[in-house]
């Protein structure tokens, strides 16, 4: 069990990481990401989304869809957990933490369309992995995502001083420096685990 485990985690932060190596969730990633202390927000909000919403989803798909015979209704209703709990963490953030929320501004309700969340859930019912397993991987996914979106900030805060051509300003050099890091991730794809 806890070799399953480690895998589905490390598979989850470096292997199979949402962000470069699945390509899901860039819109958070892109556009929240020029600040650190924003990018470290949105990725704890991430991590916490995914991570609950595969135990709810689990639970939800396990003892309700599957029962009464509605897996076809299984996205929708994950969609639903999902609005749900963003708008909790929302609440949350505009409470407690003002400024991160409006840092976060419009991309914290998008984390409820975050294709990387959905995925989650979905990849829990496709993988079949059980109630531990489903969180496991909702958790480590959400830290690979805060990984991927952490190692991108600062890789943009260095951007601002660096030389490179005229053509590269703006968005363009952000997406090349993306691209590099989605190769430099893609060295972890031919690793094993046990």
């Amino acid at each position: 069990m806890f070799t399953s485990l480690l895998s589905i985690s490390l598979g989850a932060i470096l292997i199979n990481n949402f962000i470069f190596a699945q390509f899901l969730g860039i819109c958070p990633f892109l556009g929240v990401s020029s600040k650190m202390d924003t990018a470290f927000g949105m990725g704890i909000a991430v991590t916490f989304v995914m991570g609950l919403s595969s135990a709810i989803c689990w639970v939800i798909n396990e003892y309700i869809l599957m029962n009464l015979g509605l897996a076809y209704m299984q996205t929708l209703a994950f969609i639903l957990v999902i609005a749900v709990l963003v708008q909790l963490v929302e609440m949350f953030l505009k409470k407690s933490v003002p400024s991160l929320y409006t840092a976060l501004g419009i991309y914290l309700p998008l984390i409820t369309t975050n294709c990387a969340v959905l995925g989650v859930v979905l990849l829990n019912v496709q993988e079949d992995y059980n109630f531990i397993e489903s969180v496991v991987y909702g958790i480590t996914g959400g830290l690979g995502f805060l990984v991927a979106i952490a190692l991108f900030a600062s890789v943009r805060d260095r951007l601002q001083f660096a030389d490179y051509p005229k053509a590269f300003e703006g968005f363009a050099i952000s997406l090349v420096s993306a691209g590099l890091l989605a190769l430099a991730f893609m060295g972890f794809s031919g690793m094993q685990i046990w």
